[in-house]
């Protein structure tokens, strides 16, 4: 009685295994080799970006997570306008603000409320909160220079 296999039975066996592993992965959250829970994902919040105070109506991003605004013609894009709040669910971490006349940092701390920095506090609100208010077209309106 012969053992033997021929190559395409065997890589088709290999690859059934795989996918056995990552389908008991992916419902356990362990990893069958070596019985380690998986990370388990950050939680999400949901985060209202305001920037209504704009005058005159533009667009906004947050790159990774919102459309662009650099694309060929903002009037047919899918990027947020200022005319209206739009709430985001995102993850504690790092973000950028972004608009075609300034751009700031900011960070989702691990309870899920905003945190910036104080020389943005002229022109950004939203503190320790769920809602980020964007009040000026630029974070320096009054000269100087940004401090973040």
């Amino acid at each position: 009685m012969s053992l033997s296999i021929s190559r395409s039975q065997l890589l088709y066996r290999l690859r059934s295994l795989a996918a056995c592993m990552l389908l008991t992965a992916a419902l356990t959250g362990t990893f069958p080799a070596t019985g380690r829970a998986s990370q388990t994902p950050a939680p999400l919040y949901p985060i209202t970006i305001d920037a209504t105070a704009l005058v005159s109506q533009s667009w906004w991003q947050i790159p990774g997570v919102t459309p662009s605004i650099w694309t060929s013609d903002p009037e047919t894009s899918d990027a947020y306008r200022t005319t209206e709040a739009r709430q985001l669910t995102l993850q504690p971490g790092r973000y950028k603000f972004v608009s075609f006349t300034f751009d700031f940092p900011f960070t989702i701390t691990q309870d899920g409320t905003i945190d910036f920095s104080p020389s943005l506090d002229e022109c950004v609100e939203g503190r320790g909160k769920h809602i980020l208010v964007i009040k000026c077209k630029r974070t320096y309106p009054h000269g100087g220079r940004p401090e973040y």
